[in-house]
């Protein structure tokens, strides 16, 4: 099989769209995912006809192709509770304005699905937010009320979007991470319960996101394999620091004293070989798509080096056993 492998266009969103495909063409990616707050606009999509033919004669002119979008600044919005972060995600129109970021949201995402149908696509990524995230510590004390209260409000919030993307046959590919309601392997498995398994919602597998908390990558893989609809190529590095514990104590990204960092693909402990051993048994055959990271990098250069990475691990399943020639 062979998949292609893109770039999440969202950390390069200071660059204009025919900028970045150029760069990203000449470096040997077959394509992009292209960020709704960097790359590809919801609403010109929607009401100027002359938008998504601009956007597909860019990728075309560059030999590029799109098979996803992501909204995961949208996302968040809809199922956050409300703090001044918030406002960098929406227009600034709504900056303070807690339920109006809320209602923006929620219709940007239902147009997000029209605008990924109206582009040809299947598939949009990104976040859900979560209104209990502060809570996961359970001091002061938080009850299983308070749990099956925040997991309710995302089933609230996000059923009548999903209506819109079952209409226009699109699904959601949930990225599992800190700050979501699904974050680890139980939160992603009662999420799915909550939504009574909705084929809608499947994931957008990151394994960056597991090692560091201590989740097994492979495990969550083959467990979740056919809830996984999109995939990021994302690396993280565990340092050995007797100083630092696993929650960032408040270091930027990149800072060397933190026990984790993102890291640019190979650079990390990901098991990015037992990952795709799990994609091919599961007859994965949508994109890799590489979200670079890495403060310590010039991102070029990583982005350049990462998908060298990315060739490599790329290998298809066996088509026979080894010992087949054993056999009498």
């Amino acid at each position: 099989m062979s998949r292609l492998i893109t770039l999440a266009s969202g950390q390069f969103g200071d660059m204009p769209l025919e900028e970045l495909a150029a760069l990203v063409s000449k470096l040997g990616y077959d394509g992009l995912e292209l960020a709704t707050h960097a790359h590809f606009d919801v609403q010109k999509a929607l009401h100027d006809d002359s938008y998504i033919p601009f956007v597909k004669d860019v990728l075309k002119k560059y030999h590029l192709q799109c098979t996803a979008i992501s909204a995961h600044l949208t996302g968040q919005c809809v199922g956050d509770t409300w703090d001044e972060r918030l406002d960098n995600f929406a227009p600034k129109a709504l900056a303070g304005k807690p339920r109006e970021i809320r209602e923006w949201a929620i219709q940007e995402m239902k147009d997000t699905a029209r605008a990924a149908k109206k582009f040809g696509l299947t598939v949009v990524n990104g976040f859900t937010g979560s209104p209990i995230w502060a809570r996961w510590y359970s001091y002061p004390q938080t009850s299983e009320k308070m749990i099956d209260s925040g997991f309710d409000c995302i089933y609230e919030r996000w059923s009548p979007i999903f209506d819109v993307f079952d209409e226009c046959g699109v699904r959601f590919a949930l990225e599992v991470h800190p700050s979501e309601i699904a974050f680890d392997y139980y939160t992603t498995e009662r999420l799915f319960h909550r939504f009574k398994n909705r084929s809608t919602l499947g994931l957008n597998f990151d394994p960056s996101h597991l090692l560091w908390q201590g989740v097994h990558e492979v495990v969550f893989a083959r467990d979740f394999a056919p809830k996984i609809y999109h995939v990021h190529l994302k690396d993280v590095k565990m340092f050995t620091n007797d100083k630092a514990g696993i929650l960032g104590s408040f270091l930027p990204f990149g800072d060397t004293r933190r026990k984790w960092n993102f890291v640019s693909l190979g650079h990390g402990d990901v098991d990015f070989d037992g990952i795709i051993r799990e994609l091919n048994a599961a007859n994965y055959d949508g994109p890799l798509s590489i979200e670079w990271e890495d403060s310590g990098m010039d991102r070029v250069a990583g982005a350049k080096e990462s998908l060298e990475y990315a060739r490599r691990i790329n290998f298809p399943a066996s088509q026979a056993a080894f010992d087949r020639a054993l056999h009498g």
